[in-house]
Formats: C-alpha cells, structure tokens, sequence
C-alpha cells in the first residue's frame, strides 16, 4: 500500500432519470462532491440513493470507492472517443463512485480488508461490475468493456462501524483474510463474461 492512503472526494447522489437510446431509465449513478463530513450508515451515506438494490447498494455494497489514479485513463479514452471535445478533467464522482480515492489499487486491496477512517470502518465486498448505465454516463459504448480490459473498476464496501468520513481525511488498511485480491475476483468475473 502507498505511504499516504486518502480520501480525495465524498460524493452522493439522487436516483433521477437517465436517457439510453429512446428510454429513461432511474438510475442513481450521478454523483457530486459534497464538503464537509457526511454520516455513513449501513445502508451508504446519507444524501446518497441507489436505483437498482439488486446491482447496486444493500448491506454489501453501501460504498463504492475509486481511485483517482484511473481517471486519467478515463479522460484518454474519451479524448479519443469524442466524448470529451474539450478536454476538460472529469470531477470527482463521475464514475458513480461514493468515495474517491488516492493511493490504493485494486492490486493492493483484498476481499475482507478493513478500510479504517477516524470514525468510520467499511470493509471491502466485492469489484463493481460496469452495466450499461456507465456506458451511456461515460458516452462511450465499450466502457464496460474497457474497464474490464484495464481491470480497474474500484470497489464495494459493507460498513463496518458508521460515522461520519469526509474529503481529505488519511485511512489505513488492516488486512483481512488473504484469498482474492480485488483485480483477481474482477479478472474471475471478465473471464465469465468472455465465455
């Protein structure tokens, strides 16, 4: 794990419509930078909504966090894609993510590690899979398939012991058992998805 390990961003979102094509579909993938500390429950953070619970939220998957180290890959391609014309920075929360992270990978984090903040715990669930929801956010028809090629698709988080977490805030890593690396349990799933 890297010497300095933060919390970069805090972002939630409401559920809200979101165009695909000629449908709307609900979708709580659209998140903003909040200031200042945030409560998070065991349910995610206050001020934040999931539209399909069966993908996304529940007990195991309250959080998503995101290394901001993986967004420079995400300005390339959609540089090269047309789907950023100015060049502009993407914010942090673009990737749908609840906490944007600087200095852990999925490489360096496992199934069941403890993320511990000053006053919260989440504890580490599962890869997120990328649907069709991020295709259309991210207007790019492969990002699912980009981000499974890459093999970097951050992850969930179950919480542990709420409190409240916000930007800027340092955390440390306490080891869990050490089965699945977060990048191994995504590369088992891109493997089923190519078969």
């Amino acid at each position: 794990m890297a010497e300095t390990v933060r919390v970069v961003s805090v972002n939630t979102g409401a559920a809200r419509a979101l165009r695909i094509g000629s449908r709307n579909v609900i979708s709580g993938i659209g998140k903003a930078a909040v200031q200042g500390p945030v409560a998070v429950m065991p349910l995610g953070l206050l001020g934040d909504e999931q539209a399909d619970l069966s993908v996304h939220g529940g007990l195991d998957k309250a959080v998503y966090a995101y290394p901001q180290e993986h967004y420079p890959f995400w300005e390339k391609q959609r540089r090269q894609h047309g789907a950023n014309l100015f060049d502009d920075p993407l914010p942090p929360g673009y990737l749908g993510e609840n906490l944007t992270i600087d200095g852990l990978l999925e490489t360096g984090v496992w199934i069941g590690d403890l993320l511990h903040f000053p006053s919260c715990s989440l504890r580490v669930t599962a890869p997120r899979e990328p649907c069709y929801k991020f295709n259309a956010v991210m207007g790019l028809r492969d990002a699912g398939r980009l981000m499974m090629e890459a093999l970097c698709p951050g992850f969930y988080l179950a919480v542990a012991q709420p409190g409240p977490i916000e930007a800027g805030q340092a955390f440390t890593l306490e080891p869990g058992t050490r089965g699945l690396r977060v990048s191994e349990a995504f590369a088992t799933k891109r493997l089923k998805h190519l078969r």
